[in-house]
């Protein structure tokens, strides 16, 4: 399990995050939120203890985003497969999304939440994903953004599979962090 913490004067958020299809265990204030952070973790095959807290709804959900993606950043296989593509319905909802886990942060999207739009930014860009989010229909707030949650949990999910070989003519990439 990869552990990460973030302390501002306006929230702490605690992450723990690892592969497996351990039921999330997910304490916001936002019962909706912890919902879709559960979604994400369990359509993306990956286990999820997350404590948040906070002083504004904005705060706390950004937070939480910058904090998951650095998680989520950590631990993608420098073989990962890094592509995936998932069209999720949802009643009235249909959304697409479509992310590579290669580390060139990028967000497109327009969900019907401007703080659930910013949580997709701060989240793909501090897990280094490039993630483009398409609405095709949906009227239900509700719906759209399950489906959306839903979509980006199984096509991570495809991304997070290693394959045993770096899928880029650049080869594996490496880091070195420290005195070089």
């Amino acid at each position: 399990m990869n552990r990460l913490e973030r302390t501002s004067r306006e929230t702490r958020v605690q992450v723990e995050l690892g592969h497996g299809e351990v039921p999330a265990r997910v304490e916001t204030r936002l019962a909706f939120f912890n919902h879709m952070l559960s979604t994400l973790a369990r359509y993306a095959g990956l286990t999820l203890v997350l404590k948040a807290e906070g002083d504004l709804v904005h705060h706390l959900m950004e937070d939480v985003g910058i904090t998951l993606g650095q998680s989520l950043r950590r631990m993608v296989p420098a073989t990962a497969v890094r592509f995936g593509e998932r069209t999720v319905p949802m009643d009235d909802a249909l959304v697409q999304a479509v992310v590579d886990a290669g580390g060139r942060p990028y967000y497109r999207g327009a969900l019907p939440s401007p703080l659930y739009q910013h949580w997709m930014r701060s989240f793909a860009e501090n897990a280094g994903l490039t993630l483009h989010l398409r609405v095709l229909r949906g009227r239900n707030r509700h719906h759209v953004l399950e489906a959306a949650f839903k979509a980006v949990g199984l096509a991570l999910r495809d991304a997070l599979v290693e394959q045993g070989d770096a899928l880029s003519l650049k080869g594996q990439v490496t880091w070195k962090e420290g005195e070089c």
